[in-house]
């Protein structure tokens, strides 16, 4: 009996992978151009904003005393001294808002998915979280001014800053905590409940090790962000040219408040100091993002 080969390996279905037709190619390169063209357009104000600071702020950033000196006892006119006395300023806020931030952020985030579930607690916790995710720089000013110099009676200052950043940093501490808590395998808990170790100990010890690469990151893109805020600023403490370390008494300077109270004096050294104080802002948020992605890599969990 003759049998067809020619039937017999003919496959009964045609491939699943059909060859693109006319229209569909049509549709890809179009889609491709408009998301092409939609990058371009969405960089262009970036590198236009980046050359013009680079322009207009690089010459006081050469200059020696730029980073060693401050404006005290500078009149308007005078092109030369330095941003010393913001740095300071900026720095003791941010390492104050940091402080406090994140220890709650982190606590917050882990009650919430390690220990809150749906309790009522935790709803509450969310619902506040999502009301400050939202919540206005003025607003937050506005709120410590109330709170700390109104109802307590006590003066500005660099401290209440702080405080008030504090209420603008929480919140994405608690969301980055919470996400990177959840991409944590389920699997790694069971093993460390079938071994006996306590919840608390499991979570210190391989739930929070595996997530800190993710929530250190948050932490240093969430201080890049709340750096430059200057609502709180305008409110909560006075603009010192001089240099001051006391963050809890008197006037303190900062980047944001430099930028805002040069830019009012309408001469020429003013407006170097303001572009100069913006390219300084702009480098610093650069080198924490920077310093976010080498924690992000050091503290990533070894898959080998």
């Amino acid at each position: 009996m003759r049998t067809d080969t020619a039937d017999v390996e003919k496959p009964a279905t045609s491939p699943a992978f059909q060859p693109l037709g006319i229209g569909r190619k049509l549709k890809n390169n179009l889609a491709t151009a408009v998301f092409g063209l939609a990058f371009v357009i969405a960089v262009i104000p970036l590198l236009w904003v980046i050359a013009t600071l680079l322009q207009k702020g690089l010459a006081p950033l050469l200059r020696p005393d730029w980073w060693s000196h401050s404006f005290n006892g500078l009149t308007a006119n005078e092109d030369r001294g330095g941003i010393y006395h913001a740095l300071v300023g900026t720095v003791m806020e941010g390492l104050v808002c940091a402080l406090i931030s994140v220890p709650l952020g982190v606590l917050v985030g882990i009650y919430l998915i390690e220990y809150g579930q749906n309790s009522r607690m935790a709803k509450a916790a969310t619902f506040t979280v999502d009301i400050l995710s939202g919540l206005p720089s003025i607003v937050a000013g506005l709120f410590i001014y109330a709170l700390w110099i109104t109802t307590f009676g006590l003066e500005k200052s660099g401290f209440a800053v702080a405080l008030s950043l504090v209420l603008l940093m929480v919140p994405v501490v608690v969301r980055v905590t919470e996400t990177m808590l959840l991409i944590v395998p389920n699997e790694l808990r069971e093993a460390s409940y079938a071994l006996g170790v306590p919840k608390w100990k499991t979570i210190v010890r391989i739930v929070l090790p595996t997530a800190l690469s993710g929530i250190l990151t948050g932490v240093m893109l969430g201080l890049a962000r709340v750096l430059g805020e200057t609502a709180p600023l305008l409110i909560l403490v006075g603009y010192a040219k001089a240099i001051s370390f006391n963050l809890f008494d008197g006037e303190l300077a900062s980047l944001p408040l430099v930028i805002y109270t040069e830019r009012g004096t309408g001469t020429e050294a003013g407006d170097h100091r303001v572009w100069g104080a913006a390219l300084t802002l702009v480098l610093i948020i650069m080198l924490i993002n920077l310093v976010a992605t080498l924690l992000s890599k050091l503290f990533a969990v070894k898959t080998k």
